[in-house]
């Protein structure tokens, strides 16, 4: 059953840090089974507070999603993600 990792990115905090990390991530998504569904696109609240930004990523499961987002490749990237801004992740299984 295929999975998405959703990124909510709420609040920028380090912009050197995040363009670092749109350097680095694209190498830890090469050979993966990820298909990108939506990637900081025009966006409209409905509901809660608003956000900068939204990112939606297919994987075949809820496994290989979980495998990918823990890989040494894409951890690496994070780390840089993860100073530049206050984000919120998930992944949610289909139906």
């Amino acid at each position: 059953m295929s999975a998405y990792i959703v990124f909510i990115r709420e609040k920028t905090l380090d912009k050197s840090e995040l363009e670092t990390y749109w350097q680095k991530a694209p190498a830890a998504m090469e050979n993966q089974p990820i298909k990108a569904l939506a990637a900081y696109g025009r966006h409209m609240t409905i509901e809660g507070p608003d956000v900068e930004g939204i990112v939606i990523a297919e994987f075949p499961t809820l496994e290989e999603a979980r495998a990918w987002y823990e890989s040494p490749a894409y951890q690496e990237a994070a780390q840089h993600r993860l100073r530049g801004a206050v984000y919120r992740g998930l992944i949610v299984e289909g139906v």
